[in-house]
């Protein structure tokens, strides 16, 4: 571990009247194998600005900081690992990396989310759906779940706690590395359900379309040539529409088996 400090009133068990009991932070430096020499980061970096005790700041500049740090050093990793990847594809292989749902991966199979500090009524329910849904999803949905971007606010921010209190972005990816895994790579990087339906159906001159059943039954469908090929259904619109066009491509050789044999692009 890193850094010697009085641990003084900072580290202490949270909660008081409605909000959040948040474990207390010495624990949180026990994961990341590191100790804070000024303890107030580690604070700020868990929490939320709806938990607001008298002098007490949110995560929200050191949330700023470890986003820039992250960017950084995944795109050092990608380049030095992969050298004969185009630029395009190391930015898409970046981006699967620090994406929210990612990210909010990482809080939850290390605990992080055991140590934020906050007043919102419904987020700890939202933080355990997303823990049971991403049981079905080993490494990544690709849009099929909602996850609660304040996880991955909190992975940032910890990464810009860290890197400002040791001032080190070596330090910071010595810590994070391990944390990261596994790391999405080009061979487990799975193409986004909407991206690859639209492509699909360019290939072959088909005309597709999305049917907005929202208000009616909280559906999205999706026609291809007129014909019903998948449904999607979710609590957010967006997430709704991803699964419909995942259910699509499902389906798609089944129920347009014809369509098996890819037409010249258009």
């Amino acid at each position: 571990m890193e850094g010697r400090g009085d641990r003084g009133d900072l580290l202490k068990q949270e909660g008081r009247g409605g909000e959040s009991t948040a474990a207390s932070l010495d624990g949180m430096e026990a994961i990341l194998n590191y100790e804070f020499r000024d303890k107030r980061l580690l604070e700020e970096a868990f929490t939320d600005a709806s938990y607001s005790p008298e002098n007490c700041s949110s995560f929200e500049r050191l949330e700023y900081v470890g986003d820039s740090v992250l960017n950084f050093l995944i795109t050092r990793e990608q380049y030095f690992s992969n050298p004969n990847l185009s630029p395009g594809t190391l930015t898409r292989l970046r981006a699967a990396n620090v994406d929210t749902e990612k990210l909010a991966r990482v809080a939850i199979t290390h605990g992080f989310h055991r140590y934020l500090r906050h007043n919102k009524a419904d987020l700890d329910q939202k933080i355990e759906e997303f823990s049971k849904n991403i049981e079905e999803y080993p490494l990544h949905s690709n849009g099929l779940i909602k996850a609660p971007k304040i996880l991955a606010d909190i992975v940032e921010s910890c990464i810009g706690a860290v890197f400002t209190d040791s001032n080190s972005i070596d330090t910071v990816w010595t810590i994070f590395k391990g944390l990261m895994e596994p790391l999405i790579t080009l061979k487990t990087m799975k193409r986004h359900p909407m991206t690859e339906l639209t492509e699909m159906c360019q290939k072959r001159n088909l005309k597709w379309e999305f049917v907005d059943l929202w208000e009616e039954r909280k559906e999205i469908h999706v026609l291809i040539d007129k014909q019903l090929v998948g449904k999607g259904s979710y609590g957010k619109k967006l997430i709704a529409q991803n699964r419909a066009a995942k259910d699509a491509l499902d389906n798609f050789h089944t129920i347009l088996g014809q369509f098996n044999e890819p037409c010249q692009p258009m």
